[in-house]
């Protein structure tokens, strides 16, 4: 299993930036992703998942500014990440797994693959 993310990068306040995550070696269009950020100094925060059957989850912070999708035959998730804030400056990290059973989690214990994330700055 593997997951890798990329398009992060420096964005002024009120921009936007879209997000990917490739995956291969297991059969994406079967499993649910999410999306996630870390801030330095703060916990792994659950933004986003998207699960087998495309429905979609988002955390208070991010719904309405931000917009997850899938898209199997490129074995690929996409954060469409709009309006960014300060706040928003994190490394970002795509994550799968088996939810232990869940339709959907935000909670990063529920997911067993990671990538080593994005950086995302947002400033000025």
């Amino acid at each position: 299993v593997q997951l890798v993310e990329s398009g992060g990068g420096l964005v002024q306040p009120g921009g936007s930036l879209r997000l990917s995550c490739l995956a291969s070696g297991f059969p994406m269009e079967n499993y649910p992703i999410g999306w996630f950020r870390q801030a330095p100094g703060k916990e792994r925060e659950g933004l986003s998942c998207i699960n087998r059957r495309s429905a979609t989850f988002y955390s208070d912070v991010v719904k309405g500014r931000f917009t997850i999708s899938r898209d199997n035959a490129k074995n690929t998730v996409y954060l469409q990440m709009n309006n960014l804030k300060s706040e928003d400056t994190a490394v970002y990290y795509c994550a799968t797994g088996d939810l232990r059973g869940s339709e959907y989690s935000l909670s990063p214990i529920n997911y067993d693959y990671w990538g080593r994330g994005t950086q995302v700055t947002v400033s000025s």
